[in-house]
């Protein structure tokens, strides 16, 4: 049976779950207070994950630990206010990154990212965005051979366990992909079932543009009136108050305030990350991670995109210029870099969840309220699988995955 919704974030994951919603029949309003594809949707490095199958783990040993304690890394910084104040969601990261649990999160996870290019190719197609995506795969790129070989001997396992596949490069296979490095690297992996995405913004708006013609509705209003009210949920929007039976709350790195408001206590924490792009130099053929320097390049179409690693502050915090500025000038050993197009980088977060899973389906003290969020580093890659799950859990159907493992009522309220 149809049903009004409201989606509350206009960001990958809720355009999609919009969308879906959308093409199964219900009336569905998406509400944000931006256009679509603004915020964390806009920033990242592009690329639809699927060899992410196992999500990022907490270091465990204590180099590392020290490493970036002291800001002798570039994949991971913090300011000391954001840091205090995720410390507790911190601390069961890392617990929950402990060896046998981080194994059974990822089995979990993998069920989702298992779907994530075959459902994005659905949406793709329905919304002729086909010339933002290419199928070419994603490269992780190694500077040491110690490292290039730790990181085989991971690629092979998740192959054996997954059937995930990938491609070695050795330091001529490698420089013969990338012409335009200017130095000899030892080698990398090419992960070759991952896509990649030319413009991540304009992506989430093609779909956006798919659910509006297809009878959805956008508005611009703010999330944070939502409220209970006879019969469903209601909004505050630019044009009034919009009602509806369901609400699902899509709010990316906003989530945590809106359902702390109401009493749940998902233990959410931000990463914020930085990007610019650019132009008249060289660049490289497919997404690139300089793996032992925590940064991504990937030719976009406003020019090459260098994406940080993880700073760990508020949400509101002020930008610090160190993480990109180090990541410019690693990028700068290997490339002819070119000049920057922003005058000031890109500044966005990340909606990351203490057990690296995100947080979806029926919130437990209100009916008929939803939950799509917590998704990390792979909202991007997971917003139509998300969608799709969402969906089955909201029409009652049998979910094509393990539900469970992602439902809300694993934090008690």
């Amino acid at each position: 049976m149809a049903q009004e919704i409201l989606v509350l974030g206009a960001g990958m994951v809720g355009a999609c779950t919009a969308l879906e919603l959308t093409l199964r029949g219900h009336a569905v309003t998406l509400v944000d207070r931006q256009p679509a594809g603004r915020e964390t949707s806009y920033g990242n490095a592009g690329v639809i994950q699927r060899e992410a199958v196992e999500p990022y783990a907490f270091p465990r040993d204590l180099r590392a630990i020290l490493c970036a304690a002291f800001g002798r890394t570039l994949d991971v910084r913090y300011q000391m206010t954001g840091l205090m104040a995720a410390l507790p969601q911190l601390v069961r990261y890392w617990r929950n990154s402990a060896p046998r649990r981080h194994r059974r999160i990822s089995q979990e996870y993998a069920g989702l990212i298992a779907h994530s290019t075959s459902e994005h190719a659905g949406y793709i197609a329905l919304a002729e965005a086909g010339d933002l995506v290419r199928r070419e795969g994603l490269r992780l790129m190694y500077r040491s051979e110690q490292a290039l070989q730790a990181a085989l001997t991971q690629a092979q396992r998740l192959r054996t366990e997954y059937g995930i596949a990938f491609d070695m490069l050795d330091t001529r296979a490698l420089a013969s992909a990338e012409p335009a490095f200017l130095v000899p690297l030892a080698g990398a992996i090419h992960w070759l079932e991952s896509w990649s995405v030319s413009d991540p913004g304009a992506l989430v708006e093609r779909y956006a543009s798919a659910f509006l013609q297809r009878g959805g509705r956008m508005a611009m209003g703010d999330a944070g009136s939502l409220r209970e009210c006879a019969g469903g949920w209601e909004v505050a929007t630019a044009g009034g108050a919009v009602k509806a039976r369901h609400a699902v709350v899509a709010l990316g790195p906003w989530a945590g305030a809106l359902t702390r408001r109401m009493g749940y206590r998902v233990p959410l924490f931000v990463k914020r990350g930085y990007h610019r792009h650019y132009v008249g130099g060289g660049s490289v053929a497919v997404p690139t991670l300089d793996a032992e320097r925590g940064y991504v390049m990937s030719p976009q179409r406003r020019g090459l995109r260098i994406t940080t690693g993880a700073e760990i502050a508020r949400i509101d915090a002020k930008p610090t210029s160190r993480q990109l500025a180090g990541a410019e000038a690693e990028a700068r050993t290997l490339l002819k870099l070119g000049e920057p197009v922003e005058a000031q980088p890109w500044l966005g977060c990340r909606p990351c969840c203490a057990d690296m899973k995100p947080v979806i389906g029926p919130a437990q003290r209100h009916k008929r309220l939803w939950f799509n969020f917590g998704h990390g580093h792979h909202g991007f890659t997971l917003g139509p699988a998300s969608a799709r799950l969402l969906a089955d859990l909201i029409e009652g159907r049998k979910p094509y995955t393990a539900a469970q493992a992602f439902s809300p009522e694993r934090f008690p309220c």
